[in-house]
């Protein structure tokens, strides 16, 4: 949903802040940060109150720029409700330098707790650990930005390196980096227990793999079609296997010098699935990658799972790429408020708490539909009574 010119905002323009209640006192603690240096009492904008006055930009589509942030904060019911004065373009610029990003981390944190998985496939009842969805997207930065760059003065970006949730429809932690930075070597930086991580051919390395199992994790990713392995065991395959396009299912041990060291006999897994041949695209924007053939592998340490159920999860990784389009097209993250790396982390975050609060207030994964109908609610064109109706039509999401 585009985003206007900016208008006069006007109190009538701006509505819903009783959920906006709800959420400040979550925010609370983070409201002396970077006071300490503050010793004449000076500061007028906290972090709190900026954090909440960017989820305002997020749900009314009305304050779409710092600039529209900045006018907001001048309306006597914005004032009271965040406790806060007149914000000025300098503070609102200063806060995105100040405040520290990683503070927002344990916010969504607390938020994750509490949501319920919202789908329900039957199929990974049996699976030991959260099914996370590991990728990473660019963010398209304006061209004056130095700090990061991918390729040339043309293709500035920063790299979003995501963890997504995939049965509770929402991302568990966003990473901001450089453009050019390596995918691999952030998830080996956050890996945690109790987790299913499913990748793609980016994340392809044997020492991620042990780091994985070392960690108590498990992997399910797609492997390149030149990978070298020694089958040492064909597994019969089910009528369910059959019917998900499984060619084979093979107990391996992976071989070459890149293997060898951090794997060394441990066996693995290769399920072999059918799949339409296609161009894929390069490394590098504008590139054009080598044509995938007629089958895929995807290597697992999960020995058990049946293979059906390995494909299934493969398949599910669209998810985190439905998640992008949504993140970067309708919450506006095409647009920086600020151009200072720490700033674009406070925006990214709060973007994700945003997601977090529409999946909370729905019971549903965030989709462009729910969130156009929360705008139109928090503008005004929409009562709660129409806002509740929607949301009790929504599909149960398997």
């Amino acid at each position: 949903m585009g985003r206007p010119p900016n208008p006069k905002i006007e109190e009538k323009d701006l509505r819903g802040f009783k959920h906006f209640k709800l959420l400040l006192p979550m925010f609370e603690k983070l409201h002396n940060h970077a006071c300490e240096s503050d010793k004449a009492g000076n500061r007028k904008l906290h972090y709190d109150q900026h954090i909440a006055l960017i989820l305002l930009y997020f749900f009314n589509p009305i304050v779409s720029s710092l600039r529209a942030i900045q006018q907001a904060s001048q309306l006597k019911k914005v004032q009271k409700l965040l406790g806060c004065a007149r914000t000025s373009l300098g503070s609102l610029s200063e806060a995105a330098r100040v405040f520290d990003a990683d503070l927002l981390r344990g916010i969504i944190g607390q938020l994750v707790e509490k949501l319920q998985p919202v789908h329900h496939t039957t199929s990974f009842d049996g699976i030991q650990g959260v099914l996370t969805l590991v990728d990473g997207t660019l963010l398209p930065a304006l061209p004056k930005l130095v700090e990061a760059m991918w390729l040339d003065d043309r293709n500035k970006a920063f790299k979003l390196h995501t963890q997504f949730d995939l049965l509770k429809g929402v991302p568990v932690q966003m990473d901001l980096t450089a453009g050019n930075a390596s995918e691999r070597e952030v998830l080996a930086a956050n890996l945690k227990p109790g987790r299913v991580y499913v990748t793609d051919r980016g994340y392809v390395s044997f020492n991620l793999f042990r780091q994985i199992i070392d960690i108590g994790s498990s992997f399910v990713c797609r492997m390149r079609e030149n990978a070298a392995f020694e089958v040492l065991e064909k597994r019969p395959l089910s009528d369910e296997a059959v019917q998900a396009k499984i060619v084979r299912d093979v107990r391996v041990r992976f071989t070459g010098w890149k293997a060898k060291k951090p794997l060394g006999d441990q066996p693995m897994r290769i399920v072999e699935i059918t799949c339409k041949p296609r161009r894929t695209t390069g490394r590098r924007p504008g590139d054009a990658g080598p044509t995938q053939g007629q089958t895929l592998l995807v290597a697992t340490d999960l020995l058990d799972v049946p293979a059906e159920v390995i494909a299934l999860i493969y398949q599910h990784r669209w998810a985190i790429e439905t998640f992008f389009r949504f993140f970067k097209h309708v919450l506006g993250c095409r647009h920086l408020l600020s151009h200072c790396e720490n700033g674009i982390a406070i925006q990214t975050y709060v973007a994700i708490i945003a997601c977090l609060l529409i999946a909370l207030w729905t019971g549903k994964k965030p989709t462009l539909r729910t969130y156009e109908m929360i705008c139109h609610y928090f503008t005004g064109l929409a009562d709660e009574e129409e806002l509740l109706a929607h949301i009790q039509k929504l599909q149960p999401q398997s």
